[in-house]
């Protein structure tokens, strides 16, 4: 398995765009999120929405789900296919409802399943995205009533969604043989929403190991060499997960 980060910044990071990736198994490549940025970025990097086979969507937030109006229309406009949308089964209706009805509804286009392919996925299952290829959803703590998912892949690669700090969490996972964890990352005390470096720094060395820090400020360069014993997840860089 390999992961492609095409941004790493937070929500409002102007430098590193939108914390979005896409993971490739045996030539299938999903789409982590697909934020406000992401179009732009893919462009960037000599990538076209009909490179990708699916995408997997975390929570409705805009740095996660902005870009999918576009990828919708120019699937349908320039490729002429539905692209294949993966997303918790309680995260549908929000989707469509408060977030893409708005810009996506054309008569008689009225509903999420006119523009995707759907695959509502039940949390805490694994789940078969490809042969080589398995997530299972769990929920995690981000904003209170609005329900946020991170992903864990092959049983062995942790990827937050926006999350705030959950040590209990995090240990649970190592014991349970998690060997990387992919956290977002708040680099200014107090967090609120996220999990901050100062919580992270906290971690015994056995899970600060695993750590690679992602969805960060456009100050990451000031903390160089200040992250413990965590690695910083680079832009447009690919990473091989064992």
């Amino acid at each position: 398995m390999k992961i492609k980060m095409i941004g790493t910044g937070s929500a409002f990071a102007k430098k590193y765009d939108n914390n979005n990736a896409i993971i490739e198994v045996n030539g299938f490549r999903l789409l982590v999120d697909c934020g406000i940025t992401l179009p732009k970025a893919l462009h960037q990097q000599g990538i076209a929405f009909s490179d990708l086979d699916a995408v997997l969507i975390s929570h409705i937030h805009g740095d996660h789900v902005g870009g999918l109006e576009e990828y919708a229309f120019q699937m349908m406009f320039k490729y002429n296919r539905k692209p294949v949308l993966y997303i918790a089964e309680s995260l549908v209706e929000p989707l469509w409802e408060q977030t893409l009805r708005g810009g996506l509804t054309q008569d008689p286009l009225t509903k999420l399943e006119d523009f995707f392919e759907v695959h509502p996925i039940q949390p805490n299952n694994e789940f078969e995205i490809h042969p080589g290829l398995t997530v299972k959803l769990l929920q995690t703590k981000h904003i209170p009533n609005k329900p946020s998912y991170s992903f864990i892949f092959n049983n062995s690669f942790f990827y937050s969604a926006d999350m705030r700090f959950d040590p209990e969490l995090l240990q649970q996972l190592v014991d349970e043989g998690v060997t990387t964890i992919y956290h977002d990352c708040q680099l200014e005390a107090p967090a609120v929403v996220h999990a901050s470096l100062e919580e992270l720094l906290s971690l015994p060395e056995s899970i600060q190991s695993k750590i690679w820090l992602m969805h960060y400020g456009d100050t990451i360069e000031q903390y160089e060499g200040l992250t413990g014993h965590m690695r910083i997840v680079r832009q447009h860089e690919s990473y091989e997960i064992n």
